[in-house]
């Protein structure tokens, strides 16, 4: 049974995780699965912008699974963690924009998952989350980390202390998420602002990108200094001559990714 669906509208790939039995929560196979979509997304020349969503109006994903969880070693788990560190990473490492289209519950790991994305829709309905201190443990997926990237340590420590959730409209005010809509026009919003980035240069962008994840790993000398190389990069491209040019000739731009 194939858990994680791929899917291209033109130039805008969807990655759904479909297991609503489970409000899609993250297995192993769904893991395996997320990362194998994630990496076929990359490879695919065709696809300029990534869209990650849950299959139903309920959740985008409700969190790992905690049935398989219960019974593990602390092995098993690190293997576990592995897999889940290993299909987020792909997400937020891949060079093409990813956004997330989050329609409903997004806790623990379904809340890490929307972080490793670069952007975050939520329609009105969803509620975020890391709840897993309730269990006993912690975020293990990433979410002390970029939760904390996101929206600051006050906030990453209030949410993964607690275990509360939070409406859509509060993760607004605290920069979790980018926008909120109701959920009949989450589709449609999120492929609008795809289709704004797809028009792109598609070069300009995946630097851009590399360039912002540089902004969480190294201090400001570094990414600047990988800032200044990246960009002087892109002016060997074909796309920055036309999209120049396009400019001063006051025509749209006809980018080639080259």
């Amino acid at each position: 049974m194939v858990f994680v669906k791929r899917r291209r509208e033109k130039d805008i790939g969807w990655i759904t995780v479909d297991r609503p039995d489970a409000l899609n929560a993250l297995n192993s196979n769904v893991l395996k699965e997320l990362k194998v979509a994630a990496d076929r997304m990359a490879a695919d020349e065709k696809v300029s912008v990534v869209i990650v969503t849950g299959s139903g109006e309920k959740a985008f994903v409700a969190g790992a699974d905690i049935k398989e969880m219960l019974g593990k070693t602390p092995l098993e788990m690190r293997s576990f963690t592995m897999l889940g560190h290993d299909a987020m990473n792909t997400i937020a490492r891949m060079e093409k924009p990813v956004i997330a289209a989050v329609n409903g519950y997004a806790l623990g790991g379904g809340l890490e998952l929307a972080l490793a994305c670069d952007i975050r829709i939520a329609s009105e309905n969803t509620m975020l989350g890391v709840p897993e201190v309730k269990l006993g443990i912690f975020p293990g997926f990433g979410g002390t980390q970029r939760l904390t990237n996101v929206v600051g340590k006050g906030w990453a420590a209030e949410m993964v202390f607690t275990g509360r959730m939070v409406t859509a409209k509060e993760a607004l005010s605290m920069g979790l998420v980018n926008k909120v809509v109701p959920l009949t026009d989450l589709t449609k919003e999120v492929k609008g602002l795809a289709g704004m980035i797809a028009k792109n240069g598609p070069i300009g962008v995946r630097l851009a990108k590399s360039a912002i994840n540089m902004a969480l790993e190294g201090s400001l000398t570094d990414g600047l200094a990988y800032e200044r190389e990246l960009v002087s990069l892109a002016f060997s491209t074909e796309d920055k001559e036309e999209g120049m040019k396009a400019f001063l000739e006051k025509r749209k731009a006809n980018f080639k990714g080259k």
